[in-house]
């Protein structure tokens, strides 16, 4: 068994599409239409072209509870998913100057340093840097 899929509700298919290859750096892998403006949207890390998808997945605007706890765990502050970097301060550093808001700065907690940013899209999404 392994993980070949993960999916993060979006509110807005093609916002997240954009800021999440433009700013984070995904590649587009698949873009297939559902029917009603929908589309199984999947990206790759540009490292990791043949690892799991990333699915922008419209859930919250079909699925009332996906809506609910999606803006729950915005409003808590806490992460949907994490994404693994080689150094969270360098990638701070880049994704501020291309206007990302974190809500946590790079922290170290015990053998790992993270940062918390909001995607645009309804989450937090935290990187981690093993130390």
């Amino acid at each position: 068994m392994k993980v070949t899929l993960i999916s993060i509700p979006v509110r807005d298919q093609e916002k997240a599409l954009q800021f999440y290859t433009e700013k984070l750096g995904f590649l587009k892998k698949k873009d297939l239409p559902l029917g009603g403006g929908n589309r199984w949207l999947t990206l790759v890390s540009k490292d990791w072209q043949d690892g799991p998808e990333l699915l922008l997945e419209p859930a919250p605007l079909h699925f009332e509870p996906s809506k609910v706890f999606q803006d729950a765990l915005m409003e808590a502050g806490y992460p949907w998913t994490q994404f693994d970097v080689d150094d969270v301060q360098s990638e701070y550093d880049r994704l501020i100057n291309l206007d990302v808001e974190f809500s946590v700065k790079p922290t170290e907690m015990g053998t790992v340093k993270v940062a918390v940013f909001n995607d645009t899209c309804g989450n937090n999404i935290q990187l981690v840097e093993e130390l």
